[in-house]
């Protein structure tokens, strides 16, 4: 019995050795494959709030990137608007590295805000569009996405919105384009100046072709609903100095070249 007991100790520990050894390296081998796909999945979702969604389905993995690299300009704020380059420790802070679901956890003002600024190609002085990712909860989990701003600041261009687990085809309807479409050319500034944010309407077939700040709802999801209107109203929020600061900062270019 002695025996057979050492055995099977062994065999155990021979067997875990081997399926760690066989675990390690199978992470080693395709992490970086992941982290790749991931940087891909990520990119696609910037471009696709200022993208055709049938142009940047067609275009292969390389030309994604290759697109991003030459349309893309990345950079990151704080709550205050201004912009931060590095972290703690002295490393530089790559907009793309910033993960904005973990910042989600931590309060607003200890934040990072990545922005991304799509410009035309081969001129990066000119600004087509602000992208900004915005984060929040829907019905079950995570909800995300990112809002294309016009040069103005304040006409929406695009957004793309994605999600970890909403009901398929109820709340899980804001990743596709006909949701997505309705918020192209909403505005998220009131007449005052001040943030309105742009607001998905209970229920859904109404008309809200003639109101800035409104959008077509989905039917049977509306926490998904509030969901989308409450991560949109708090990030443009978070984002409010340095739209403010963006604007001054055009208003003193135009009045220096006067």
């Amino acid at each position: 019995m002695q025996q057979s007991n050492t055995y099977i100790i062994t065999f155990s520990i021979i067997l875990t050795v081997v399926l760690g050894l066989l675990l390690s390296g199978t992470s080693q081998v395709l992490g970086p494959l992941q982290r790749k796909a991931e940087e891909l999945d990520a990119k696609k979702q910037i471009l696709g709030a200022v993208l055709d969604g049938a142009q940047l389905k067609q275009m292969k993995p390389e030309e994604v990137l290759s697109f991003y690299e030459s349309r893309i300009i990345s950079k990151v704020v704080d709550i205050e608007g201004k912009e931060v380059t590095q972290n703690p420790d002295g490393s530089p802070i790559v907009a793309e590295k910033v993960n904005v679901g973990k910042n989600y956890k931590m309060a607003p003002e200890s934040r990072m805000y990545p922005i991304y600024v799509f410009h035309a190609e081969g001129n990066p002085e000119s600004v087509e569009s602000y992208i900004l990712p915005v984060y929040g909860a829907g019905l079950w989990d995570e909800i995300w996405g990112y809002v294309a701003l016009q040069t103005d600041l304040n006409t929406i261009e695009g957004v793309t919105f994605s999600h970890k687990a909403e009901t398929p085809g109820l709340g899980a309807r804001i990743t596709s384009p006909d949701v997505q479409q309705r918020y192209q050319g909403k505005q998220i500034f009131d007449e005052s100046g001040n943030i309105q944010s742009v607001w998905m309407q209970k229920g859904e077939g109404k008309d809200y072709a003639n109101d800035s700040d409104k959008v077509d709802g989905l039917s049977g999801a509306t926490i998904t609903a509030n969901g989308v209107n409450n991560m949109l109203k708090n990030y443009l929020q978070y984002y409010s100095s340095f739209l403010s600061n963006q604007k001054s900062s055009q208003q003193s270019e135009v009045v220096a070249v006067n």
